[in-house]
């Protein structure tokens, strides 16, 4: 854990996880908007191609990144704060930061209104 309670989750998510949920609260790497509150999300394991947060100008294609360590929120009301993006493919929506609109952090299924958070593209906290 670094100074500012921040938990650096490189490679093992364990620490993350408590009875399968998040065991803190996550945060923007931006800026300071809560997104979940702790045990809201449910930890899942789901490859999915993310496109990457930071593109190359004048690149035609976009690059993604396979991710596979997710929260998964059952319901988009759960959430304290996120943006959706106009659907992208097939029902898929991309979730932001709904205050600096920094993302993809995740993604939304709108055929199982289902959303997915990105462990590595989110900050946790513990709990003050």
């Amino acid at each position: 854990m670094t100074e500012d309670n921040t938990i650096d989750v490189k490679n093992n998510f364990n620490h993350l996880i408590t009875e399968e949920k998040n065991k803190h609260t996550v945060y923007c790497t931006k800026c300071p908007s809560q997104i979940l509150s702790s045990t809201m999300g449910k930890y899942l394991r789901i490859e999915f191609n993310l496109p990457h947060m930071s593109q190359k100008k004048n690149c035609e294609a976009v690059e993604c990144e396979l991710l596979t360590d997710y929260w998964m929120v059952p319901d988009m009301y759960i959430f304290d704060n996120i943006g959706f993006s106009k659907t992208v493919e097939s029902g898929i929506k991309y979730l932001i930061c709904a205050d600096c609109e920094i993302g993809p952090i995740g993604w939304y299924d709108d055929n199982t209104k289902q959303s997915y958070v990105a462990l590595s593209r989110v900050k946790h906290e513990e709990n003050s």
